[in-house]
């Protein structure tokens, strides 16, 4: 094997990731475009009045394109790069930041009844807390990673993988909120090709990604990576499936 090319594969390793951020992928896989767009969903709700709050917001970088007022919105990050940049960018603008530790994205430190939407883009969450933070008739709208997210490429990897979050589905998402007495406005679900163009990308992918491929390392999965790179080699690229639902309810 190309002694360069493993070299590349140890540096895609170690890049990391600022924010949620990855253009340093830019030209190097493709995403199938999902049959919803999650901003212009949440914009359809979101009234410059209301009280909003963002959960697991990230660097901020889809929260921006909301444009909503500094003074109306919250936002919840668990990740310690992810909270310091949020200190220096959103907080100094006037928007509150809720740093939780880690492992308890789902918290809502706020006050029961004080929110009018709360907006949620591949973060956890937990259904009571929802419907606890919403005022009557507000909403929960959100875009989820489900279940079997790069199931394929996760197993080809670790044989004994298994999902992290194996309950995260669109079904059972739905039914727990109906429990709760919200009212369902919107439920799809899709499976995305994504496309990776070399086998660099999917070490950077998989090094950033830890709770899909737990194990992964290049000197661990160095004979999958030259599996990989054959048969870039011949086809040109490598593809998965993600995996993806959108919900939108109302508290009633």
């Amino acid at each position: 094997m190309d002694k360069l090319k493993i070299n590349s594969w140890y540096q895609e390793e170690k890049y990391g990731i600022t924010g949620w951020d990855f253009s340093h992928l830019d030209g190097r896989w493709q995403n199938e475009v999902l049959p919803w767009n999650y901003r212009k969903l949440v914009l359809s709700y979101l009234k410059s009045d209301m009280q909003l709050l963002d959960m697991g917001t990230g660097g901020g970088e889809l929260l921006k394109t909301f444009h909503h007022p500094n003074n109306r919105t919250q936002v919840t990050e668990a990740w310690a790069p992810n909270i310091d940049l949020l200190k220096q960018t959103i907080v100094k603008q006037g928007i509150k930041l809720h740093a939780l530790p880690e492992n308890h994205e789902a918290d809502l430190p706020v006050k029961n009844n004080s929110l009018d939407i709360i907006t949620n883009s591949h973060a956890a969450f937990d259904p009571q807390l929802i419907k606890d933070k919403l005022k009557s008739g507000g909403y929960f709208i959100s875009q989820q990673v489900g279940a079997l997210n790069n199931y394929s490429l996760s197993r080809f990897f670790d044989s004994d993988y298994v999902p992290a979050y194996p309950d995260n589905t669109l079904l059972k998402t739905v039914v727990n909120f109906q429990k709760l007495g919200f009212e369902v406005l919107l439920a799809k679900e899709y499976q995305p090709n994504m496309i990776f163009f070399d086998v660099g990308a999917i070490v950077y992918y998989a090094s950033i990604i830890p709770w899909e491929f737990a194990n992964f390392s290049v000197d661990h999965c160095l004979p999958q990576l030259n599996q990989l790179n054959k048969l870039v080699e011949i086809g040109g690229s490598i593809s998965t499936k993600e995996d993806r639902f959108m919900l939108i309810v109302r508290k009633a």
